[in-house]
């Protein structure tokens, strides 16, 4: 891995490397003659008549000043110009605001988000553990404006937090250039400042969990530069189990990288260059006192002997160019993805308890590009538009160890038998749209777009999506929005593959249910009103509800002993929800808190329909409606910190009325609070250095077990409980 890691870094400092001396020669040709002077104050001069003439002083920082004043320009034209958040609901999280929770940037960038109004937590088999306003995976991430394509359910956020500047994210009525994922857009601005430095970091802990961490960025001529990566392994990798302290058969080791380079071609045009790895390794953790089913092997075994692995890979890369004029903004962006996991079972003690040992292979190579363009036709109308295509090429590898059925006496046969189940498909999706932002007077403006999308997969849809919202601000610091937007939002390729039944007919995995219709895309319609309003300076509150409707809406789970995920469709859905966010900042002292009612219910499995298991169950889902398995009523997160002179102290909590369970998700797990702390001190002790930091966190600081996910309910296979009390220290070193 440490050859992949260090292979991924000479790369894009390769790329880096190459802008920036085509860069530095062209602004060596176009720079007039210096002086001979070394940079600095210079010597007071004398005029004849001793009359003494002002110092001047020479800033040797200033080319890269002029860089960064450029880039910012580049970066705001982007945002408010090119890709306005208009109609959307918004809430921000930016560098300082990451830097004060209590693990500060060793916080999962999923815990991040755990932060933001109308967001609960789930476990790390649910990928991503956590849901926007009761929704399943439909979460996308956009980096510099830029989408990053989908995974293929892997375990792990595969995004680092140390290069985030600001994330915002971003739900409800979308504009038009936000397509297929739209439950919520994790929109991340990299770190703008680019001083030649880095940070050194090592966190370490509870269950053995190391975590060293580097940081380093500059800029030379015209290219700025920023590398992150990340190494760490813990005795708990995923959810524990057991309500105990200490889970069984839990490593894990993770290696991450992040770059990003960006080069000014003239004072308007920019080429940005982006790359990203993850690996991860994790067991899976087992659970004392399970019984074997008595089909395979012995009467009694220890269910801790389970030895259950899974590994994924997750590569990214992205090249974008951005150009500026005075009424004409465009990004073209190319990007490329591989993504893979590799579940490995314990074949003799998974076939003991669960009668079947399924080794699965997800592998998707994805490239693709997005191109956006604004046009500012005048003071009352911008118009804007773009397109997106991605192309890509999956292979799903299900080699399962099952008994053949059956003997006289309905008993399994003793006899192994080793299924191959193997899918390729090429696939692709593509979107355009176009939109009318009008400025009706300086107080309203109406934003107004249509988009189209079209996915060819193991089944071929389309839509055209009309989206509208109004922007009304009777007050410099009042804001009330309203939208209607449609959605239409394609399966995740790799997870809709369809399974041939025919394999397993006759032995211990035949479906009791014959039934599996192709997983279809999901269609919507979004409303949603809010208001924000800053009461005073340091004071902001925010009120937002919505509704949404829906048809074959798309759901996810965990259907056996593989610990991968399965889409498939209910015939009919609804979500309704209310939130309340405040936010307070001032001096030193950041506080928020926000709180989230929300009702998520669903009727009719259409597709996939032998995942469900039990024929009554099935039946009863397409009677009424029923709760999803992500719905979550109550959700809610809070916290402070205060930093004075050298000191910093943080705080931060949540609090979920619990995942649905048991028959028909009709029954919840119980309610739950987590809350975690940290105090953090800088010193300096090297002279003229930068300097130190020593941080001490306590995660789940009150030692609360509970219950994250029962083993009960729609696509649920195994209990999975919320992390017990762990003490962390962090020493943080800039250079």
């Amino acid at each position: 891995m440490a050859q992949i890691m260090l292979t991924s870094i000479l790369c894009f400092m390769g790329l880096a490397t190459a802008a920036w001396a085509d860069s530095a020669n062209t602004a060596e040709a176009d720079q007039p003659s210096a002086p001979s002077s070394s940079a600095g104050s210079t010597a007071p001069a004398r005029a004849p008549g001793d009359a003494r003439l002002p110092q001047i002083v020479v800033n040797g920082n200033r080319p890269a000043e002029v860089l960064r004043e450029k880039n910012q320009e580049l970066d705001e034209s982007r945002d408010k110009d090119l890709l306005p958040k208009l109609g959307a609901t918004t809430y921000d999280i930016d560098q300082q605001a990451v830097e004060t929770l209590p693990q500060g940037n060793n916080t999962p960038i999923d815990k991040v988000l755990l932060q933001a109004p109308g967001v609960s937590y789930d476990s790390a088999i649910s990928n991503p553990d956590f849901h926007v306003r009761n929704e399943y995976a439909n979460v996308q991430y956009r980096i510099n404006g830029i989408q990053l394509p989908d995974g293929v359910s892997a375990l792990g956020p595969v995004l680092e937090t140390g290069f985030i500047g600001n994330l915002n994210l971003l739900d409800g009525t979308l504009p038009a250039q936000y397509g297929l994922r739209t439950a919520g857009v994790v929109d991340i601005t990299t770190k703008a400042a680019f001083d030649p430095g880095g940070t050194l970091d090592l966190y370490a802990g509870s269950l053995g969990t190391v975590s060293p961490s580097i940081e380093y960025g500059g800029s030379e001529g015209q290219t700025q530069y920023f590398v992150t990566g990340r190494y760490l392994k813990s005795e708990e990798g995923l959810e524990n189990a057991m309500p105990t302290t200490e889970p069984i058969h839990d490593r894990t080791a993770q290696e991450k990288f992040f770059g990003y380079g960006s080069t000014l071609l003239g004072d308007s045009n920019r080429l940005t260059y982006i790359a990203g790895a993850f690996v991860g390794r994790f067991q899976i953790p087992d659970v004392v006192g399970q019984e074997p089913l008595g089909d395979f092997g012995p009467a009694t075994l220890s269910s801790t002997r389970l030895n259950e692995n899974e590994t994924d890979h997750f590569y990214f890369g992205v090249l974008a160019l951005q150009t500026h004029a005075e009424n004409v903004d465009t990004q073209l962006s190319v990007f490329t993805r591989y993504a893979s996991i590799d579940f490995v079972p314990d074949v003799y003690d998974d076939l003991a308890f669960n009668d079947v040992a399924s080794n699965v292979v997800r592998r998707s190579l994805l490239n693709g590009l997005q191109f956006d363009a604004a046009d500012r036709l005048n003071d009352a109308h911008t118009l804007r538009t773009g397109l997106g295509l991605s192309v890509e090429q999956t292979r799903v590898d299900d080699v399962s160890t099952v008994l053949p059925c059956c003997a006289p006496d309905g008993s399994p046969l003793p006899t192994l038998k080793m299924v191959n189940d193997y899918t390729s498909k090429l696939g692709w999706n593509l979107g355009g749209y176009v939109q009318d932002e009008w400025r009706l007077n300086p107080d309203l403006t109406l934003n107004t777009g249509v988009r189209f999308d079209e996915m060819k997969q193991f089944v071929s849809a389309n839509q055209v999506s009309p989206r509208i919202a109004l922007v009304y601000k009777p007050f410099s610091d009042t804001s009330l929005h309203a939208g209607v937007s449609r959605f239409f939002t394609p399966p995740m390729q790799a997870q809709s593959t369809p399974n041939n039944l025919a394999l397993f007919q006759n032995t211990t995995q035949q479906p009791t249910i014959p039934l599996d219709d192709p997983v279809r895309p999901e269609r919507a319609t979004y409303v949603d009103i809010g208001v924000d309003q800053r009461l005073f300076s340091s004071l902001a509150v925010g009120v937002d509800v919505y509704y949404k409707r829906s048809t074959d809406t798309l759901d996810d789970g965990q259907f056996g002993q593989a610990v991968v995920l399965d889409e498939f469709n209910y015939a009919h859905g609804f979500s309704r929800g209310a939130e309340l966010k405040i936010n307070y900042d001032q001096g030193g002292f950041r506080a928020y808190a926000n709180l989230s009612g929300e009702v998520t219910q669903v009727k009719d499995v259409v597709s996939n329909q032998y995942l469900i298991g039990d024929p009554v169950e099935l039946a009863y889902l397409a009677a009424r409606y029923t709760y999803a398995s992500d719905a979550q009523t109550v959700s809610a997160s809070a916290g402070a910190s205060y930093r004075w002179a050298s000191w910093l102290a943080s705080v931060d909590g949540f609090y979920g009325s619990g995942l649905r369970e048991g028959f028909a998700n009709l029954e919840h797990s119980p309610g739950y609070t987590q809350w975690n702390a940290a105090v953090e001190r800088h010193f300096y002790p090297w002279r003229g250095g930068k300097p130190l930091s020593l941080r001490l966190s306590a995660v789940n600081l009150f030692d609360r077990s509970y219950l994250l996910r029962a083993d009960s309910g729609i696509g649920e296979f195994a209990p999975q409980y919320g992390p017990r009390r762990g003490v962390f220290a962090g020493i943080s070193q800039q250079f």
